[in-house]
């Protein structure tokens, strides 16, 4: 986890929020890579779609948003656009 800091500018604000999205840019990126490569394992359109896998994803990460006290509801919103699109890159792959 970050270390956490307490501005003393709204500059310093803005310059610790500028960081954490260029982390957030670089994981995501990173998250499609592997997605990428887990294309090659599925062979079905439902392999990609695969609800319970979802569903297993968004249980994790809500309860990972509780723990650290954030809003479990904003955190799988996010998750589940990220995952949406995921799957949307993998069934171009898999369709014929």
């Amino acid at each position: 986890m970050m270390k956490k800091e307490k501005c003393e500018s709204l500059e310093q604000v803005r310059e610790n929020i500028d960081q954490i999205d260029q982390q957030l840019i670089d994981l995501i990126a990173t998250r499609q890579f592997y997605v990428d490569q887990a294309v090659r394992f599925k062979r079905t359109k439902e392999d990609a779609q695969s609800p319970e896998r979802v569903q297993q994803v968004i249980d994790k990460v809500r309860q990972k948003a509780f723990e650290v006290g954030t809003d479990p509801d904003l955190v799988e919103s996010i998750y589940r656009e990220m995952i949406q699109h995921f799957i949307q890159r993998e069934l171009k792959e898999i369709r014929p």
